[in-house]
């Protein structure tokens, strides 16, 4: 079965986010680290606990799942983190603008890389059994807050400079969850092919090629009129996010 939320109530400080039932929502101030503090709440607090910093140049939070299948194939949470953070994107973006993922965890806006997803699950767990919790993690620029010109650098890019009006990271976050249900459904529902589905067309495109999702999580990949499969393995990548700068603990610019 998919990670799940439990149901748990708001604690009546937090802002007035429009999460969904399941959902606790738990914020931190600017120089909080979502991705860390939610590690740190997993084995109290939960799933369902989302952790938000309220920063101006980033959207950051954090979200406590609870699998009921082996750590192996749980891992496949990623996917449906980096779909649902995808749809939220796309929901508040302009018409027609491009956004894309580098497998398996980094987001372009038009080609411009914002930021991406990340994966925890606790130290030691074993690969067949499931894991007390998984923590899915999540950064976008916002806001350019470097001295270069917007557009100097193509392979970078901020919302702002996207042309995303009107849009707050709170907006985000909350769309975000509402959409991470819907792909936890799904997949509870139809399996996890429901979640790959939606994930791999937000890939790059790349013709005469053809991409699936193991059990465990890795890419395969297969070249038209080949028999040959490539794999690109999935838990090697999740140890140091690609899209992840290692000094500043922010998107990579």
């Amino acid at each position: 079965m998919p990670p799940e939320t439990r149901k748990r109530q708001q604690a009546p400080f937090a802002p007035q986010l429009d999460l969904p039932p399941p959902f606790t929502l738990v914020t931190l101030r600017e120089v909080g680290d979502a991705f860390a503090h939610a590690v740190a709440l997993a084995p109290e607090q939960g799933a369902g606990t989302l952790v938000y910093v309220g920063r101006f140049d980033l959207a950051e939070f954090a979200v406590v799942l609870e699998p009921e299948e082996p750590l192996r194939t749980a891992r496949r949470a990623l996917y449906a983190g980096m779909a649902a953070l995808i749809d939220a994107l796309a929901a508040h973006a302009p018409p027609e603008k491009p956004i894309t993922i580098d497998w398996p965890d980094a987001v372009r806006v038009d080609n411009g890389l914002v930021g991406g997803g990340r994966l925890a699950w606790p130290e030691g767990a074993a690969e067949d059994e499931p894991p007390d919790w998984l923590v899915f993690g999540a950064m976008i620029r916002t806001v350019s807050m470097g001295e270069d010109e917007p557009g100097l650098n193509p392979l970078v890019a901020a919302l702002e400079e996207e042309g995303f009006t009107d849009f707050s990271s709170g907006a985000l976050v909350e769309s975000f969850a509402r959409h991470l249900m819907v792909h936890i459904d799904a997949w509870q529902e139809h399996g996890f092919g429901a979640v790959a589905k939606e994930y791999l067309q937000r890939l790059p495109r790349d013709q005469g090629v053809r991409r699936d999702i193991d059990d465990n999580g890795d890419l395969l990949v297969r070249q038209t009129g080949r028999v040959d499969v490539a794999r690109r393995k999935l838990l090697s990548t999740l140890a140091a996010p690609s899209w992840l700068d290692p000094k500043t603990r922010g998107p990579r610019t």
